[in-house]
């Protein structure tokens, strides 16, 4: 009996030895978490900031100053003269003569004269509608973007109807000289070509400026018409985008 007591008491030992060792492991590694955690903040802090500097030196790179910029004449000199090289790159790239800018996104126009926003409004653009007919043809209704010029300009303009009206109401398509191709006073007082069939025009239809509601064309009011009319010029420059 004595020695199975002193069995059982060993084996009580060392269950006992196993829980404080098991113990100090996880106190051990629990400090070097902590430490682990503490050296990388020190590093963060203390270490990382002078690296970062001297690599900046090495690079050609100074590091910012606290002190508030104080620009010589030697500087104002250099602001000067860049300056001038951008206004001389604006200068170039600017034309001279009159010119009209199209924003089809938010359907208006800015119209300059002398390098000058001489006025700027509303006006109607393609309403990127598919027509199609029962002749397996069809239409997009989209204003062009790019660079034009005015090629062409007339006073009381008569629109020629084309094939897609008709369509468009139903109608059969008429000889390309019957009578019914041909009506006026729907393009208002002015009207100036772009190329490829395309108009800045006027509209009776006023109350939808703003919105793109056209077949391609750019529709303005009476006096935007008039205005862009007068100050354009043959071969002024059209930029729509």
């Amino acid at each position: 009996m004595d020695a199975v007591n002193i069995a059982l008491a060993t084996t009580d030992k060392d269950k006992s030895i196993g829980k404080v060792s098991k113990f100090n492991n996880i106190l051990a590694g629990l400090l070097i978490v902590i430490l682990s955690i503490i050296l990388f903040f020190a590093i963060l802090i203390y270490a990382i900031p002078p690296l970062t500097e001297l690599v900046m030196k090495v690079n050609g790179f100074a590091p910012p100053s606290s002190e508030i910029f104080s620009p010589t004449p030697k500087d104002y000199a250099k602001i000067k003269l860049l300056t001038g090289k951008m206004q001389q790159k604006y200068v170039a790239l600017t034309p001279p003569r009159p010119y009209i800018v199209v924003n089809t996104t938010y359907n208006r126009f800015k119209l300059y004269k002398n390098r000058r926003l001489i006025r700027e409004g509303f006006c109607s653009t393609g309403s990127y509608t598919l027509l199609k007919s029962h002749f397996n043809r069809e239409w997009i209704f989209q204003t062009p973007k790019g660079f034009y010029r005015i090629q062409g300009k007339i006073t009381n303009p008569v629109w020629r109807r084309p094939d897609w009206s008709f369509v468009e109401e139903g109608l059969p398509i008429p000889s390309q000289n019957d009578p019914s191709r041909w009506e006026a006073g729907v393009l208002g007082d002015y009207a100036m070509s772009i190329g490829d069939g395309y108009l800045i025009h006027g509209t009776i239809y006023k109350r939808f400026l703003g919105m793109p509601v056209t077949h391609g064309c750019i529709r303005m009011n009476d006096d935007d018409l008039e205005a862009v009319y007068k100050t354009l010029e043959l071969g002024s420059k059209v930029y729509i985008y």
